[in-house]
């Protein structure tokens, strides 16, 4: 079982393990460090979204850096293990872990987040299967970030405010127009 490192906040420098599971691949430090600085380190009373949590740490990330409300949402049984174990190691209670499909969440949720983490499985359709429902979870105001094999313009109405590259990982940070 590897390893990540939770790079801010509260928990900076924790470790969490990261379950053996088929296409899992943790949003390396760098990336993390990055999204974080153009989100702003504090995320004070934000109310967070991990859609395909896998490892967690983009919500724990959160978590650390002071989002009220954290849920992550993964679907994989050695995934999920990972994820308690690491809830309660860190006494997260403000994250709460959901089994279950990511488009079946999306249509039954009825809360709103500050923040949609969307880093899904590559090359399976998820981001193009998940756009169209982002608005019913996202604040009009809200931010996207969204990881990809390739890079992306826009993910439904939201466009590519920020983006980078690092190896096979395209990262962006997308919003909505303001009025």
């Amino acid at each position: 079982m590897s390893r990540v490192r939770i790079v801010g906040g509260t928990w900076r420098s924790r470790l969490l393990d990261v379950a053996d599971a088929a296409g899992l691949r943790p949003t390396p430090d760098r990336v993390r460090e990055t999204l974080f600085n153009w989100l702003g380190q504090d995320l004070d009373g934000l109310r967070c979204l991990d859609l395909f949590a896998g490892s967690g740490i983009l919500g724990f990330e959160a978590a650390s850096r002071g989002a009220s409300e954290v849920v992550l949402v993964e679907r994989d049984p050695h995934a999920l293990d990972a994820l308690h174990k690491a809830a309660k190691t860190l006494q997260a209670a403000q994250v709460e872990i959901v089994r279950g499909d990511a488009v079946k969440f999306l249509q039954n949720v009825c809360r709103k987040f500050d923040v949609v983490f969307l880093d899904p499985p590559y090359r399976q359709g998820w981001i193009e299967r998940v756009s169209p429902l982002l608005d019913r979870v996202l604040e009009p105001d809200g931010w996207l970030y969204a990881e990809s094999e390739a890079p992306l313009a826009r993910v439904g109405d939201r466009q590519v405010v920020r983006q980078g590259h690092a190896g096979q990982v395209h990262f962006h940070l997308l919003r909505g127009r303001q009025e």
